[in-house]
């Protein structure tokens, strides 16, 4: 029988630490223990959690005491400053930021795709970028069964992605938006100079342009993709563009298979038979995977698979998840669930 463990929520309060602690509820997820842990200023709030009432605790080092699995989702400085003090004290640091992400000694874990890599954990493990999660879902079983050679991926990236202020303003710029005095404070990176509103638009940038012209969101995609598909010579390249919707990312991909005459309808009963893969793919009868019905689901959705018309290897799919939860929330719990089917958290 499986001991209960002692779970630590850095940045308990914010988006993805509330989906957290919602879905260790709701998939019954072995705690006997939780710490709730955020900022100084939020210290001593009460919050409900299936029932029970829990007092946040300032993210200290010393909190970690006693700690078995930390989820971190507060900002890369926080995990800098305080995931390594976590993991001294003998916790298994799930760090939901991209502080450590491409660091060689962290694995890089999506549970349907690299589970292996936990194997390799030293005490801190890193959970990808949103848009990556979902895309490499939907890679990985083609690439298993016909190789990959190319993609090349156009994101269209929900605005929670950017935290709750972006939110509050996509809300309040809708309301507003007649009186052509948006305001905009946040997008499409907070600390730029110049920012741009968000409802009924649409910004081609997402995080800061390197000296190549890419964002460091596009590089990440890129980076990440040939880390966690163990790929370091993939041919890839990503444009990551924010839009006016709550949750939800979508993906426009093309991609290249290794072996010729794959056949969609082929493509089609892979990804129907995926874990955690949802095919929707019903164009005659307008089924396709959108952010509006995806939002509170688990499962990666993908629809409109079909050939490229100058290329016999080549495909286009769109594939459409809840940021917060397969892109955040859920895969770090996935990622718990698998450190104990995998006995790195070991059993009594």
């Amino acid at each position: 029988m499986s001991k209960g463990y002692t779970v630590a929520i850095v940045g308990a309060t914010g988006a993805v630490g509330q989906k957290i602690i919602e879905k260790l509820v709701e998939r019954s997820f072995p705690f006997t223990s939780l710490k709730l842990l955020a900022s100084k200023n939020s210290a001593g709030k009460q919050v409900e959690v299936n029932g029970f009432q829990y007092t946040i605790e300032e993210a200290i080092p010393e909190a970690f005491q006693g700690v078995d699995v930390a989820f971190f989702s507060a900002g890369g400085s926080i995990s800098k400053e305080l995931a390594k003090e976590a993991s001294s004290r003998g916790a298994i640091v799930i760090d939901n930021t991209s502080a450590f992400r491409m660091d060689k000694d962290v694995p890089l874990v999506v549970p349907e795709v690299n589970k292996h890599a936990l194997h390799e954990q030293t005490g801190i493990i890193a959970n990808p970028n949103c848009s990556t999660i979902q895309m490499v879902c939907a890679l990985e079983p083609i690439k298993q069964h016909y190789g990959l050679t190319k993609v090349i991926v156009s994101t269209y990236q929900a605005v929670s992605g950017a935290g709750v202020a972006a939110i509050n303003e996509l809300t309040t710029q809708s309301t507003s938006m007649k009186e052509k005095n948006p305001n905009p404070q946040i997008l499409p990176v907070k600390s730029a100079e110049k920012h741009y509103p968000i409802a009924g638009n649409v910004i081609p940038q997402i995080d800061v342009f390197d000296e190549d012209g890419f964002t460091f969101e596009e590089h990440k995609m890129m980076n990440e993709t040939k880390k966690i598909m163990s790929m370091p010579e993939l041919s890839i390249a990503a444009t990551c563009v924010r839009v006016p919707v709550v949750t939800g990312h979508s993906e426009s991909v093309y991609l290249e298979v290794d072996r010729d005459n794959v056949s969609v309808d082929e493509l089609k009963e892979l990804l129907s038979n995926s874990a955690g893969i949802t095919v929707q793919d019903k164009p005659e009868q307008q089924q396709y995977p959108m952010p509006y019905f995806v939002e509170d689901k688990d499962d990666v959705f993908v629809g409109r698979i079909r050939k490229d018309p100058s290329n016999s290897k080549g495909f286009h799919m769109w594939i459409v998840s809840d940021n917060l939860l397969k892109g955040a929330a859920l895969n770090s719990i996935q990622i718990a669930e698998a450190l104990i089917e995998e006995g790195i958290l070991k059993e009594v």
